[in-house]
């Protein structure tokens, strides 16, 4: 017995034939069927997480599992996505701080809020176990990490991307720079502080320090 959208059971999830997967690994899951329950998606990403807490890795967590797990028909899950690597990638995102909401009072602080976004998702994954285990596993599954790149780490990127330009158009930053070497700069030491050292400290004002000094050095010359 499975669990409707609304919490009540549903035997049409028994037996229905799974959605057809995206066409492309990085392509956002087709919604159908439906509206979202929030309750529902929270017992399958409960359900997800729980055994990924208990250690079984990726490769065994099939939707069939999920979904046993959850109490729900794998209808249900395919209702919502095509497979299990768009589930983890909602799954991850669910748990991660939201993306930034940039103030616009000025380039500096639009990239002071982008820094201080990667400096929360660090103190995230450090305190989160879905996170811990996911990352830990998710690249030696290169259609999980694309679809991850594409749809978290991308869209973000771009928002570091965007703001290096206006800087440039409107005087801050040099204009001779390649805008995604300036990119990198500002993202580097705290993608080094949260994935290569991920031991390292993340002092409140990291974010504030980080973009002071590159852009010290990013400042059009006399």
């Amino acid at each position: 017995m499975s669990l409707q959208d609304g919490g009540t059971p549903d035997p049409r999830d028994e037996g229905q034939p799974p959605a057809p997967a995206s066409a492309e690994p990085g392509a956002a899951p087709a919604r159908r069927g439906r509206p979202r329950s929030e309750a529902v998606e929270q017992a399958i990403f409960d359900a997800a997480a729980g055994l990924l807490d208990e250690g079984v890795p990726l490769a065994d967590l099939s939707v069939e599992r999920i979904a046993r797990t959850a109490g729900v028909g794998k209808a249900t899950i395919y209702r919502r996505w095509a497979g299990k690597e768009e589930l983890f990638v909602d799954l991850v995102r669910s748990v991660e701080p939201p993306d930034p909401v940039l103030p616009g009072t000025s380039v500096r602080d639009d990239l002071v809020a982008l820094l201080e976004s990667l400096r929360q998702r660090g103190l995230a994954k450090r305190s989160s176990a879905v996170l811990h285990h996911v990352f830990s596993q998710m690249q030696g599954y290169p259609k999980l990490w694309d679809a991850y790149q594409n749809t978290v780490i991308e869209p973000r990127r771009k928002l570091g991307l965007d703001a290096v330009r206006r800087g440039m158009e409107q005087g801050e930053i040099r204009a001779d720079l390649d805008v995604e070497f300036v990119n990198d700069l500002l993202t580097g030491p705290l993608l080094l502080r949260t994935v290569i050292r991920p031991g390292a400290t993340l002092d409140p004002d990291l974010a504030e320090r980080v973009v002071d000094a590159v852009m010290e050095g990013l400042r059009p010359r006399a």
